[in-house]
């Protein structure tokens, strides 16, 4: 919510929106975001396909299309004579599985000195922090500014500015316009990051191959810590229930055997097991109960919270570990 306040303020000032304006949400959830645009009496509308997330932005008073995006939807709303001033999108461009229809749509539902907003999580902060846990069946695209520049490009749409984000391990927020738009300038933002990826080899296949071995040596370091502490005859147990950790633990080949549970304050969660590896979720208090000698951090984004909130296992010297970007006991 933050997050979106801040960008609020910061897209009012750069797009000058005001009563006569539209602001489009694409995947606008619940309306946690355009609900801000809402109060500064900003024109919304959200676009979201799921009917019962659309349900609640729709009994705050935002207007909510419940439909998938693409050029079916953009042709009909430009019909209805609407076209966004602002049109924006969180974590929605790596999810769609025709991305060329998706941008093409956008292209059309946008005005012609209109502002595209996109964030997205970095593939290059994936490869360098071996983030590869993020990898899982939501994702339809891992992208970089290289590659949506081109396919931007490929759809007349041209991007002119750029923000490295702290979300999702490190996203990218990307602005674009209509390429016949002469109003907005290219930034010293954007030719900086062109030429961070291109030297960092973003176009190169040995950034991709050097990547899987990066997440082999992730999976043998935690192999082999979890056996020593299986044959020291120590307890390992695990905290957050996340999809990330899923991913970690069924490409590890990690069973119940070397992790006894994994804790989650969701209480949706517990009571029941992490697919594939059979690991039990349960509450806190087991813990406690348990007072295992090290607790492995799932969630290794949420790393400084996680080791805050269970400080008190120090009490009896447990230690926290995480194994991304790289194996690290504390």
């Amino acid at each position: 919510l933050a997050h979106s306040k801040t960008y609020l303020e910061l897209m009012t000032t750069t797009v000058g929106l005001g009563a006569e304006s539209l602001v489009a949400e694409i995947a606008s959830n619940d309306g946690y975001l355009l609900q801000y645009f809402q109060e500064k009496k900003v024109p919304v509308l959200g676009i979201e396909p799921t009917a019962n997330t659309a349900d609640v932005a729709q009994k705050k008073g935002i207007e909510t299309v419940v439909e998938f995006f693409g050029v079916e939807l953009a042709q009909k709303l430009v019909k209805e004579g609407r076209q966004a001033d602002l049109l924006l999108g969180n974590n929605v461009l790596a999810h769609v599985p025709d991305i060329n229809d998706f941008v093409e749509g956008m292209k059309l539902f946008l005005k012609p000195t209109g502002v595209i907003t996109m964030e997205f999580p970095h593939v290059l902060q994936l490869i360098n922090h071996n983030q590869f846990d993020t990898i899982y069946h939501e994702h339809f695209s891992y992208l970089s500014l290289y590659t949506v520049e081109k396919i931007f490009a490929a759809h007349d749409l041209t991007i002119f500015d750029v923000e490295e984000v702290t979300t999702h391990g490190g996203s990218l927020r990307i602005y674009a316009k209509h390429t016949q738009d002469d109003t907005k300038n290219t930034t010293v933002r954007l030719t900086e990051l062109q030429k961070k990826e291109k030297e960092s080899g973003i176009d190169n296949i040995e950034l991709y191959k050097n990547f899987q071995e990066k997440a082999i040596t992730v999976k043998n370091d935690l192999l082999t810590f979890l056996i020593q502490a299986y044959k020291d005859g120590k307890s390992v147990a695990a905290y957050g229930a996340a999809a990330k950790g899923n991913t970690l633990l069924n490409y590890s080949g990690i069973k119940n055997d070397l992790i006894k549970f994994v804790v989650d304050a969701n209480p949706h969660k517990q009571g029941t097991f992490l697919p594939g590896c059979h690991i039990p979720v349960v509450a806190e208090e087991k813990l406690k109960e348990e007072r295992p000698d090290y607790i492995i951090i799932l969630p290794w984004n949420l790393r400084t919270e996680i080791s805050a909130q269970l400080s008190y296992v120090k009490e009896w010297g447990a230690q926290f570990v995480t194994p991304i970007p790289s194996l690290e006991i504390f």
